[in-house]
Formats: C-alpha cells, structure tokens, sequence
C-alpha cells in the first residue's frame, strides 16, 4: 500500500466545509485508490461506521448491479447511468439522521450527475467525495459545475519523497529512477524496467491521448500526437505558439497555424498532462504573456512519448523542481530581470519566481557547477533584483547547505526534495 498521507489530510481538513470534495488528476494517478481505499479506511477508524459510508464506483459492473444496471449493456447504448435508479438506491441506504459520506467514484458516468449531487449538498446529512475522469472532468473547469460549490483537491503522481520512501532505493538510483520513468503509481509498483516502459507507453497511447481526441473531437490525431512530441522534447526551455509553430512546420514539413497551437495545448493542460508556467517580469511586477515554460505532471509520460530517447537530466531537474514546488502548494512563475549592457536591452532569466502568500523565493536550477564561470551565470540574475526575498541556488551535487556572502543559499536536489521546509535553511 502507496500511504498518500498528505492527499489524506487535505480530504479530512475539508470534512463539514459544505462543499462537495472533488478529486481530480491525470488518470492513473491514483485518485480512486485514494477516496475507495485511504479515505474509506481512515473514515471507518475514526469517524463512522460501515453504514454511514456509501461507496459507489460507476464504472464497476458489480456496483451497477446493486442499482439494476449492466455495464455492458450502457456501452453498447453509448448511455450513461440512470440517475433515478441510484437516488433510489441510495435512498434505500439512509435510515436514519446521522451523517452519510458518499465516495463516488467516476461520478461523470452517471446521469445529470451534477444536479444529483447539488440535490444532495443541500442536506446537511451529506459529506460527498467525488472522482472523475474523461469528459467535464478531465477539464480545469470542473468547480462550475457544482455552482461554486466544489472543492478541487488536485493529485499529482508520488512526489520524489513519497517514491524514496517507500522505494527504499539508495538516493542515487533512485533519483535516476524517478526523472525517467517518473512517480505514477503503477509504475513504482512496478518491478523491472520493461514493465514500466510498457505500462507508459500503454496508457500514453491508450488512455490519455485517446481520452483527449474523444473528448474534443479531434480529427486529426497525428497533428495533435506530432505537437506533443515538440512540447516534449522542449521542456524547460521558453518557448509560444508562434515558436512551436515555426518548430512544427520545419520538422514536420506541415503547416499548422498559431490559434490550433493554443488549442491544442489547453487540450494537454486541461487533462493535467502538462503545466504552463508563465514568465513574470521582477522588475516591472507583471506578467508577460509569452513566452513561456512548459512542464510535463509526470516525467514518465514525457519519456516514455519520446521512447526514452531523450533523457537530458538538466531539463528533468528542472521539471521535477518545479512539480515539487507546485505540490507544495506554491504558484510558480518563470522569472525575468530586464538589465542594460552597454546600451543594450538584455534579459536575464530567473527559473522560478515562487510565491505562497507573503513569501517569495527565486530559485535557481543547476545541474553542475563545474567552475566559477559557470557559478556567475547562474548568479548574475540574482544580483540584479534588489528586494530582500531569498534568492536560492539548487543543485545536483550533493553539498551540505549554505548562505554566501550575499546571503544567496546553495542546497542540494537531495535536500530540497527530502526536507520540506528547506528554503528556510
């Protein structure tokens, strides 16, 4: 059993907050796992007993069966599931005044679901935890469909901490592990490499592609598969729609116009497959709106599209840097510091500009600091912000952390990943 404790806790904070608790992610990442399974376990230890938990997976023939439905036959009608039988079997199941949870699983399957739900938000009776995938949740707009009234939890894959942990790898191969098969939990669990090659290309081709040509009618799957490959091998490195565009018709020797970029690139983010980090301007304190930073939520994905091919742990450092930031709860944006050499206009770039509520950060990621040449590039942005937030330096090499004169602190990957409150060394 993968613990996902912090995932756990987020749910039980949000216990009596009159919202309906919806829990979203890539597919596989887990989330049925985590309501049917962690949620349920810890619900019945300490809070209710077996009576007051109703759990319903709508995509399971032997739970279909409790409400006189048969899988089969709703795939073959291309159908969803009868909203009146399930209010009727759950209102078979309350008995008496006490508080019920409902753990829906794939709750996108069933019938005007977001009126059956609404319906039961309104008694106070109801603590409902839900689950979707393919179609209205697999996209970012997933809260309007309860009238404000929804809680987004969102689920990355295991961060590096949780795969460390239960791994028991030493760091060094396990780090190595993770930036190329990435945390998805059947892959951890997963025993050899052929098994975790297989399983990504699997469910890259199978699942998550297929998900998102269905869901947005796409005729032309190779346009969208080909764009993916771009993305894929430019990550961490800013980049726009023009640019992608431009990449796309040299490589590809097609043409593919600027507005089909952008949509298809919602697509990818909207499934949760990839993340935009948007370039910020530290001087002028705004936004610029291209260009950006694109990230892959799982490394894995990202490899295994490019059949492992292309496994450049700088760029990877850099994506697991910034997923890690993100699962810490923290908006991360690309940093940059306009500066003036000799007359010229110059911009130096900060990776991340991280930002929680009153607290910032820059961070810088390094994969080698080989000599002190290459230490003042990194540094040379840093110099050139003049606020007093912790400006931090991120690297491969194992190094006991440190401030330098500047007061700039130097941590190892090691440790920014394993100790969570490391910035504030």
């Amino acid at each position: 059993m993968i613990k996902r404790d912090e995932y756990l806790n987020k749910l039980i904070n949000r216990i009596g907050n009159d919202s309906i608790k919806i829990i979203t992610g890539i597919r596989r990442v887990g989330k049925s796992y985590l309501i049917n399974e962690i949620l349920y376990e810890y619900l019945l230890t300490n809070v209710t007993d077996e009576k007051h938990i109703i759990r319903f997976s709508f995509d399971s023939a032997i739970d279909l069966e409790k409400i006189d439905e048969d899988l089969v036959e709703i795939q073959v009608e291309k159908r969803k599931v009868n909203y009146k039988k399930f209010i009727k079997y759950i209102n078979s199941l309350i008995v008496d005044e006490n508080k019920y949870f409902l753990l829906l699983d794939e709750v996108q399957l069933l019938d005007h679901f977001e009126f059956v739900l609404n319906g039961y938000l309104s008694r106070k009776q109801f603590e409902i935890f839900v689950t979707g995938s393919n179609s209205k949740f697999l996209s970012s707009d997933v809260l309007t469909e309860f009238r404000g009234r929804g809680d987004e939890i969102h689920v990355m894959p295991l961060n590096f901490k949780e795969y460390y942990e239960y791994t028991k790898l030493d760091y060094d191969t396990a780090i190595h592990q993770y930036l190329v098969y990435g945390g998805l939990p059947r892959v951890v669990l997963s025993s050899t490499n052929e098994e975790k090659n297989k399983y990504l290309l699997t469910q890259l081709e199978r699942t998550y592609l297929t998900d998102i040509i269905d869901r947005n009618r796409i005729k032309n799957d190779d346009e969208l598969e080909e764009l993916l490959d771009i993305i894929a091998s430019g990550i961490s490195s800013l980049t726009n729609p023009k640019k992608l565009s431009d990449t796309f018709n040299s490589i590809k020797k097609l043409s593919l116009t600027d507005d089909t970029i952008k949509k298809y690139i919602e697509y990818f983010k909207d499934a949760y497959m990839i993340d935009i980090a948007r370039r910020f301007d530290i001087k002028g304190k705004k936004y610029i709106s291209t260009p950006y930073k694109i990230y892959f939520e799982d490394i894995g994905i990202r490899n295994a599209r490019l059949n492992f091919r292309q496994i450049e742990e700088t760029h990877l450092m850099e994506n697991l840097i910034y997923n890690e930031l993100k699962n810490r709860g923290y908006n991360v944006d690309v940093g940059v510091v306009e500066i003036r050499e000799n007359n010229i206009r110059k911009n130096l770039e900060v990776d991340f500009v991280v930002n929680n509520g009153s607290k910032r950060y820059y961070i810088q990621s390094a994969y080698r600091i080989p000599d002190s040449e290459k230490m003042q590039q990194e540094l040379k942005s840093f110099g050139k912000i003049k606020d007093s937030f912790k400006k931090v330096l991120i690297v491969m090499d194992n190094i006991v952390p440190r401030h330098d004169d500047n007061g700039y602190l130097f941590i190892s990957l090691k440790d920014f990943l394993l100790e969570n409150n490391i910035l504030e060394y």
